[in-house]
């Protein structure tokens, strides 16, 4: 092992319950991306401003009939469960995936249901700038989001009426996934009151009557941040009951609260990016002039069919609605002909959404098998509705399972 292998182990190992390789391959780089506080400032300015047209947006989704949200991919399960309203924000950690395009931020898409890149840009990246002595742009946002957690929980008590004095609460992911399992203990760790893990697979639901730990105890508050709904509505148990109906069964009936809250589903699809866009197309006076502005700056056109970028010959890419990881992705040239596309095909039942293609930029970083030239994308959190920690993921052309977290700092001359 060479001397840069041996201290990015070093570092590396140093920190508890963190996953810095994955899938046997190298994932956090001790590596370092330099920012501004221009650039940092940007980012934040654009995601307020992006977070601020999703969640209008969301408003305006609760009121549609059924037939507008199938058309848009929601499965018909969950169209119940998605008008809930139960907490002050629509969701509690959403991250943005944003392209830096000349002197402003495109956004690709939102995960709103169930954001990772969690630890590492709360947590992680502070630690890496310490070592290459920059400036840490995330400094404060983890105390954001353990206030976010903290405000969640007890929200989500107030809206099942229990009494927040003697709460339940567990935090719930695949025990053997080491990412999921260790970002729910982090988030967990932010609560200045008793809760618990429980892995998924010991959860125990009896329909009508509530939700339950391994041993029996009843459970109020369920924290699955890595566990998205359109996996939830499948869930089958041994015997084959529809668990996962169950469990939305039991939210509707507030006898479980669950946090990412169900609202924040409803903004998981891509084709919501679509309504944006074709409101602003059309000038709806649902936005106001300065929300039409923000809409031109920061979104991509997007569309539920491709002709509007057949008819201008204009490249874009082909996203699933409800999808993850770059998973099911094509990029198409102005002809139709596939330009590049993901190995895998795991979310072509959804709907898919077409959108602008707008080219990554690409940066120099270091890995333990030598220098590299990669494609890259910010992500930025919105916690509680406001804009918190940013990091960057770098890799292929799309963006997937495989790419790179690279931390961001400011140079200390700044």
């Amino acid at each position: 092992m060479d001397q840069f292998a041996k201290a990015r182990n070093a570092f590396y190992s140093g920190i508890k319950d963190y996953w810095a390789d994955l899938y046997g391959e190298e994932y956090s780089l001790y590596d370092l991306y330099g920012m501004t506080k221009e650039e940092v400032h940007k980012i934040r300015e654009s995601t307020n401003r992006i977070g601020h047209i999703f969640y209008k947006t969301a408003q305006l989704l609760r009121t549609v009939d059924d037939d507008t949200l199938l058309m848009l991919g929601f499965p018909r399960e969950t169209l119940a469960y998605i008008r809930i309203r139960s907490l002050s924000v629509e969701s509690v950690i959403a991250r943005l995936d944003l392209i830096g395009t000349g002197e402003t931020y495109k956004c690709m898409e939102i995960n709103s249901d169930t954001p990772t890149f969690i630890k590492e840009l709360h947590y992680v990246n502070g630690l890496v700038c310490e070592v290459f002595n920059h400036h840490n742009p995330n400094k404060g946002f983890e105390k954001q989001l353990a206030l976010a957690v903290e405000k969640a929980v007890i929200e989500s008590l107030e809206h099942l009426g229990e009494d927040p004095n003697d709460p339940r609460i567990v935090f719930t992911a695949h025990g053997d996934n080491v990412e999921d399992a260790n970002t729910a203990l982090y988030l967990q760790s932010f609560l200045p009151f008793p809760s618990s893990f429980v892995p998924l697979d010991q959860l125990q639901i009896i329909r009508h009557v509530g939700l339950f730990d391994g041993e029996g105890n009843p459970i109020h508050v369920l924290y699955r941040q890595t566990f998205p709904v359109e996996n939830l509505i499948e869930d089958e148990d041994e015997e084959g009951n529809p668990i996962g109906l169950w469990l939305l069964e039991l939210i509707g009936q507030k006898k479980v609260a669950v946090v990412n809250p169900p609202s924040a589903f409803l903004l998981q699809s891509k084709a919501v990016q679509a309504i944006i866009w074709g409101l602003h197309e059309e000038g709806s006076p649902f936005f106001t002039e300065e929300e039409h502005r923000w809409i031109g700056e920061h979104f991509l056109p997007t569309y539920l069919e491709p002709d509007r970028f057949l008819e201008g010959r204009t490249k874009y890419v082909m996203k699933p609605a409800f999808g993850r990881e770059g998973d099911t992705v094509k990029i198409f040239e102005g002809d139709g002909t596939v330009a590049a596309e993901d190995s895998h095909n795991s979310y072509a039942h959804y709907l898919p959404v077409y959108q602008e293609y707008v080219e990554l930029p690409t940066a120099n970083f270091r890995t333990v098998k030598g220098e590299r030239e990669g494609s890259y994308m910010y992500g930025s959190f919105l916690i509680g509705g406001n804009a918190g920690a940013i990091g960057i993921r770098i890799g292929s052309p799309i963006t997937d399972n495989l790419s790179y977290f690279l931390p961001v700092g400011i140079t200390k001359s700044e």
